[in-house]
Formats: C-alpha cells, sequence, structure tokens
C-alpha cells in the first residue's frame, strides 16, 4: 500500500490540492488578479503531473496491448483530457473561439513542437530515424480532410444553417474515425508498426522502465487520473478567466493552456522514444494525437453547440489556415520516404516557434 501511494505520488498530490481547491475556490476567485494567476500556476502544475501519471497507465496498458493498440490508448487518454478541460472551461464562460483556437493550437503543438523536437533531437543522436512512411501518409491525408471539413468549409456556410451543417460534421468526423480505427486495428493495422530489429534482440530482457503492473490496476488509476484533472480543471478554469480578464494577454493563451496541458505527457513519451531510437512511436503519437483531437473533439464541441443552442467559431482565421497548410505540406515532404533527420525535425521546430510568436502578437 505505501509502495502504491509513493509510485502514485502526483495523483495524491493531485487529490490533495482538488480538495484545497475547492475548499478555498471563494478566496481564490474572489481575492484579486494576482492570487487567481498564482493559483492558476499551482493548478496547471498540479493537471499536467497528474496527466503525466495519466500517461505512464496509458503507456503501461499500451506496452501490453502493443502497436497500434498501445499509440491509441495514449492519444485517446490525452484527448479525454482535453475534452473533459474545454467542456468545463466552456460551460463557465463560454468563448466562441476557445474550441476552435485549442485543436489549432493542439495540431501546431503536436506537428511542429513534439515531431519537431523529437525529430532533432532524435535525428542528432541517431542520425537518420526509420519508420513505416505508410502511417505518416495516411495521418497526413486524414488530418488534412478533417481539418479541411470541420475548420475551413465552416467559413464559407451561411450563420442561419449552421445547425445543419454541425450535424453534418458531426456525422463525418464519426465516420472518418469509424473507417480509420477499422484501419489502424483491422487489416492495414502494419501500416502504424514497424519492427526495429535491436528491439527483436532485446525482447526475452525485463522491462526495468515500467515494472510489472496489474492491466486492471492501470484502468483503474487511468480514470481515477482522468476524474481528478476534470476536477482541477473546474477551479482552474475560474481562476484562469479572472487572472486574463483586463490583463491584455493574447486571446490565444487560454487555449494554449489547454492544449499544453492535454499534450505534456505525449511530449515527454515522445522524446524518450525519438532518443530511444523508435521513430515510429513519435510518428504515431505526433500525428495520432493531432487526428484525435480533430476528429473526436469536433464533434464532441459541435453536440454540445447544438444541445445548448450556442455555435462556436469553428472556422479558422486566415492566419491560422495558412499556418495549418504549410505544415501539412512540410510534414507531407518531409515524411515520404520512412526517415527522419534533424534538418526535418529542425524545419517542423522552426514553424513551431513561429506559430508561438503569431500567438504572443494576437494573430
Amino acid at each position: 500500500m505505501f509502495q502504491t501511494l509513493k509510485d502514485e505520488a502526483f495523483l495524491v498530490a493531485a487529490l490533495v490540492m482538488a480538495g484545497l481547491a475547492y475548499s478555498l475556490e471563494g478566496y481564490l476567485v474572489h481575492d484579486g488578479r494576482v492570487i487567481a494567476m498564482a493559483a492558476t500556476a499551482v493548478l496547471v502544475l498540479t493537471i499536467v503531473l497528474a496527466s503525466v501519471r495519466v500517461a505512464h497507465h496509458a503507456e503501461i496498458l499500451a506496452e501490453k496491448v502493443g502497436d497500434p493498440y498501445g499509440t491509441m490508448i495514449l492519444t485517446l487518454s490525452a484527448v479525454l483530457v482535453e475534452v473533459v478541460i474545454l467542456g468545463i472551461m466552456m460551460s463557465h464562460e463560454p468563448s466562441p473561439t476557445l474550441v476552435r483556437d485549442t485543436i489549432y493550437a493542439a495540431v501546431m503543438l503536436d506537428l511542429n513542437g513534439i515531431l519537431g523536437l523529437a525529430a532533432l533531437l532524435g535525428g542528432l543522436r541517431h542520425g537518420e530515424q526509420p519508420y513505416n512512411d505508410d502511417s505518416a501518409r495516411t495521418y497526413s491525408v486524414m488530418i488534412l480532410t478533417a481539418m479541411g471539413v470541420s475548420m475551413v468549409v465552416p467559413e464559407f456556410i451561411p450563420r442561419e444553417e449552421w445547425r445543419m451543417y454541425s450535424a453534418f460534421t458531426i456525422g463525418a468526423m464519426l465516420l472518418l474515425y469509424g473507417v480509420f480505427l477499422r484501419m489502424q486495428v483491422g487489416a492495414h493495422s502494419y501500416f502504424f508498426s514497424y519492427s526495429y530489429p535491436e528491439k527483436r534482440k532485446r525482447k526475452k530482457q525485463p522491462d526495468a522502465e515500467h515494472p510489472p503492473t496489474s492491466r486492471s490496476r492501470s484502468i483503474i488509476l487511468l480514470c481515477v487520473g482522468v476524474v481528478l484533472i476534470g476536477a482541477l480543471a473546474e477551479v482552474m478554469s475560474q481562476t484562469l478567466s479572472v487572472g486574463l480578464k483586463g490583463s491584455g494577454a493574447p486571446p490565444m493563451l487560454a487555449a494554449l493552456v489547454v492544449a499544453a496541458i492535454s499534450a505534456s505527457p505525449e511530449i515527454l513519451t515522445a522524446l524518450r522514444a525519438a532518443l530511444a531510437n523508435r521513430m515510429q512511436s513519435v510518428v504515431n503519437i505526433a500525428l495520432g494525437a493531432s487526428l484525435s483531437t480533430v476528429i473526436l473533439t469536433v464533434p464532441v464541441m459541435e453536440a454540445l453547440a447544438l444541445y445548448s443552442g450556442q455555435p462556436f467559431q469553428m472556422a479558422m482565421t486566415p492566419v491560422q489556415t495558412v499556418m495549418v497548410f504549410i505544415t501539412l505540406i512540410v510534414a507531407a515532404i518531409n515524411l515520404n520516404d520512412g526517415e527522419t533527420n534533424a534538418i526535418e525535425g529542425m524545419t517542423h521546430f522552426v514553424l513551431f516557434a513561429t506559430f508561438i510568436m503569431l500567438s504572443l502578437i494576437g494573430l
């Protein structure tokens, strides 16, 4: 029991922090901007630490079931965290652009931040790193289709027809994901895996990084972590709103916070995989997370909009559209030969830096 509590120190800290946050909620929200921003910083850090444990247990489940199921569990857990936080924030202070900006920020963070940094560091250590290029092509065309249908075409839909197009978008995203899921776990599952010769040699060695853990325990703790993240996000959404109101902060800041929280476990996992020369895992995580963010977050939030009768602004701004298309074109060129290197990583990382700069100046 003591060892379990020691291993799950981050989740225990999140439980304690949730109790403190709810007991002090009135003080944190109504005692000024400085207190609210300090509370937001502590809550975000706690949520990130809890997310790391959620990702840890998702990784354990992933290793037990293998690719492509493993990466799917990891990316779905991250999307679940994002949807929970978004739903809670929208219920407190609805913002017509928060969903759009969060999805956009998540795609930039996954495709340019995670993939770029992982390919850069992995390339500097290992040179060219191989992966299955079928997975990159499949992910890329799915991301382009999903973002085009849900975040580009809405710019041309008359406002009075938003309900009909929202319902269509929900159906289209679920259809896309259903077919993709059938491919990923069915006849085309080999698209998303890669056989590493050095991994086969070490196959019989015990795994020191993840000691034996029961599957049921990991599932339970993963669910507990998601519940705690939702509880912390409930208070964090209010303190963040108070802290940003009248501060002159960039409009994208709230979306960046949500995207960074949901992506933080993926960043750590992808970097470890790149440094261990497992680029297939990086490609599955970065592109799979981007696809899951768009294809699963959009229908959930569109359903919420239909239920509340308040539409979201899903159409990207011209700057966002240009950045997404540049990113996908660069990814299509870089990920067409089955190997990544440091130069390709740097191109994506420069695009990520550009995204941060544009966000800071309010574009």
